[in-house]
C-alpha cells in the first residue's frame, strides 16, 4: 500500500476496526474511507455494490462483523449467520467486481475444529467438528475465507485472510450478555467493586484455557500482512501464550481492585477447553505482538472507565 492509496476499512466503529484506522494514521496513511452503519448498511447488496462502484477503494480491511459471546451467540444463531454472511459476501463480491488490488478478510479462532491439537496451526481448519456455542458465527465466518481462496484460485485476487485469537482493547464491548469474556469481567468486576459485593459468579469452572491479544497489536499484524504477504492459507494472530479462565478472571479482579470471592457456576458452559494459536507463520514473517496481558487489561479498564457509550452496547 502506498500512503496515498485509498484504502476503505469496514467495520471502523468496532474494536478492530477502529484500531486499524488508528494503525494506519499512526503509519502516515492519509487516504482512509469509512462508513457507518446508518451511512451504509453492508447487508443490503444494492447499497453495497453502488457504494464501491462510486468509491473504487484499492485495498479493503474487511473488520465489519456481528459478535458476541457465549449467551449472545446460542440465542441467536439464525441471525449470526445470516447477518456475517451476508455482510461479508456483499462486501468481498463488491470488491472483486471493483477491480479492488488486495482485501484482508478478518476472521476468528473459532473457525478451527473444538477438538483441534494444539497449539492449532492454520492446515486445522475443516479437520473435526466445531464448538457448538459459536457454531453459526464460525460456519459464517469460514464461508467468507474460503470465498476469499477461491476468487484467488478462480480470478487470480490478492485476498488474504487473518484469524485473530481472543481479542480485548479499546472500543471492546462491554455488555453484561453480549460480550466476550476478558470485557464481560472487566465489567462484572467493577461493578461488583461499585457496589461493594461480596462475590461475583462465573460460568463454567474457570478450567478452559484462553490466549488473549491486545486489539492494536493485532491491528500492527493486519497492516504488515497487507504490505508483506499473499497467500490462499490464513495467518493466525495471536501472543502464543494462554491463561486459564479462573487466572483471568483473578487478574482482572486485581487490576479493577475487586477483593471479594469469585464462585464458579459449573452448571453453566465452559465452551472449548483450550485454544491456544500457532504463530509460526506472522513469526517466520517478521511479527510479534508486543503489549502483555496485565498491561493490555489496565489499558481496556481505563478506556471502559472513560467510554460510557460502549457500557450500554
Amino acid at each position: 500500500m502506498e500512503k496515498e492509496s485509498k484504502i476503505y476499512v469496514a467495520g471502523h466503529k468496532g474494536m478492530v476496526g477502529s484500531a486499524i484506522v488508528r494503525t494506519l494514521k499512526k503509519q502516515g496513511y492519509n487516504n482512509i474511507i469509512v462508513r457507518t452503519h446508518k451511512e451504509l448498511d453492508l447487508c443490503r447488496q444494492d447499497d453495497v455494490e453502488k457504494f464501491f462502484v462510486e468509491e473504487k477503494p484499492e485495498y479493503v480491511f474487511l473488520a465489519a462483523a456481528k459478535v458476541g459471546g457465549i449467551m449472545a451467540n446460542s440465542k441467536a444463531l439464525a441471525d449470526f449467520m445470516y447477518d456475517n454472511m451476508i455482510l461479508e459476501m456483499n462486501v468481498i463480491h463488491s470488491a472483486w467486481k471493483n477491480g479492488c488490488k488486495k482485501l484482508q478478510f478478518l476472521g476468528s479462532s473459532c473457525i478451527y475444529p473444538r477438538m483441534a491439537p494444539q497449539p492449532i496451526t492454520e492446515d486445522c481448519l475443516l479437520t473435526g467438528a466445531l464448538e457448538k456455542t459459536n457454531e453459526a458465527y464460525a460456519l459464517a465466518k469460514i464461508s467468507g475465507l474460503k470465498y476469499c481462496e477461491f476468487l484467488n484460485k478462480q480470478y487470480g485476487t490478492d485476498y488474504i485472510s487473518v484469524m485473530p485469537t481472543n481479542l480485548y482493547g479499546p472500543n471492546d464491548n462491554y455488555h453484561p450478555e453480549h460480550s466476550h469474556v476478558l470485557p464481560a469481567f472487566i465489567r462484572r468486576f467493577h461493578e461488583a467493586k461499585e457496589n461493594n459485593l461480596p462475590e461475583v459468579v462465573c460460568w463454567g469452572d474457570g478450567s478452559p484455557l484462553r490466549e488473549f491479544l491486545y486489539v492494536d497489536d493485532l491491528a500492527d499484524l493486519c497492516v504488515f500482512l497487507m504490505n508483506n504477504y499473499s497467500g490462499n492459507e490464513t495467518v493466525n494472530a495471536g501472543t502464543g501464550k494462554e491463561i486459564t479462565i479462573k487466572k483471568l478472571a483473578e487478574l482482572v479482579a486485581k487490576v479493577v481492585g475487586y477483593t471479594g470471592s469469585i464462585i464458579w457456576d459449573d452448571t453453566k458452559p465452559n465452551g472449548t477447553p483450550r485454544k491456544l494459536l500457532d504463530i509460526s507463520k506472522s513469526k517466520a514473517l517478521g511479527w510479534k505482538y508486543k503489549v502483555e496481558l496485565e498491561d493490555g487489561i489496565k489499558l481496556a479498564y481505563n478506556d471502559f472507565l472513560n467510554n460510557d457509550m460502549r457500557t450500554e452496547r
